[in-house]
């Protein structure tokens, strides 16, 4: 591959995880779209933000990695741009930057218009909050002097930067109002997009013990991941049930297929058990959020 080229970026950018963001956001505004709260700019500058945020984080993550020692040349995983030296430091560096500024410019953009339509309650600064957040947990994930991921608190922040933020702001910023269902729905993506770094952790549990990266797996054992797989998916599921009680039967009881889908991965994820064998568990995970995602917006819009 070419120093630096577009495929090379390609690479980088990790566009199988990208869907996780394209569903966050189409959760959020389905959920604002039965609510009478729906508007298709904020909802695209949504989408770009998250989009451009993940990216960054996708990138800091390849390259601090790399520089700490945990993806190197031979690593279980899919390949990482830098660590093969398909894009160099300095080019690394300034996509960081580029991206990182590019989802604030978005970022402003979204505080305009929300600020014109006065739908917030706080002035605008609970989205300055929000968005200096995301670009904290973007570079901090894995960079820093205190990195979450290497700290056991990377199933946290992804929960919180993956479910929480994007599905409650997605909501928030189109009505003007946050619900316990939005928090709900919200809660449910989170867990359910947690399953693919916990599928990663497991996997990459001996080269992260090796080079001092102390995620839940490593600190808690195989166990923890083999089941804690399986309960991030079951959990999230069990929470979409939850609103058969707000009268959403759809969006209840659609995201069910999903679940039966998760433990025939996880079935396969327990036999093979370790090895790059279980790559092939990491796409399924990444279909199976997708499949989550398409079958939870489906039922939201189907109303109640």
């Amino acid at each position: 591959m070419k120093t630096n080229s577009l495929s090379a970026w390609i690479l980088a950018v990790r566009p199988y995880s990208l869907g996780n963001s394209v569903i966050l956001v189409l959760i959020g505004s389905a959920l604002a779209w039965t609510d009478r709260g729906f508007h298709w700019l904020p909802a695209v500058l949504c989408l770009a933000f998250a989009l451009l945020m993940q990216c960054t984080a996708n990138l800091v993550n390849d390259l601090w990695d790399f520089l700490k020692g945990a993806d190197q040349p031979d690593r279980l995983g899919p390949d990482r741009a830098f660590a093969k030296g398909y894009i160099t430091l300095g080019a690394m560096k300034a996509g960081i930057a580029g991206f990182t500024l590019a989802a604030c410019a978005t970022g402003v953009a979204l505080l305009i218009w929300a600020l014109h339509a006065g739908a917030l309650r706080y002035g605008g600064w609970e989205l300055v909050a929000a968005g200096a957040a995301c670009i904290v947990f973007a570079w901090f994930y894995t960079a820093g002097p205190y990195p979450l991921a290497y700290h056991g608190l990377g199933d946290a922040a992804v929960i919180l930067f993956f479910g929480l933020v994007p599905v409650g702001f997605t909501y928030y910023i189109q009505t003007g109002a946050w619900t316990p269902e939005v928090l709900v729905a919200a809660l449910a993506c989170g867990l359910v997009i947690d399953t693919m770094l916990m599928i990663n952790n497991f996997r990459d549990r001996e080269e992260d013990a090796r080079c001092n990266k102390r995620t839940i797996v490593v600190c808690l054992g195989a166990g923890v991941g083999r089941w804690g797989y399986l309960a991030l998916g079951t959990a999230a599921v069990a929470l979409c049930l939850t609103l058969l009680f707000a009268g959403r039967t759809w969006a209840a009881l659609l995201p069910l297929p999903y679940l039966a889908a998760h433990i025939s991965t996880w079935r396969k994820m327990v036999r093979i058990d370790h090895g790059d064998a279980l790559n092939v568990c990491l796409g399924e995970t990444a279909r199976n959020i997708l499949l989550f995602g398409a079958l939870f917006t489906l039922g939201i819009l189907l109303g109640r």
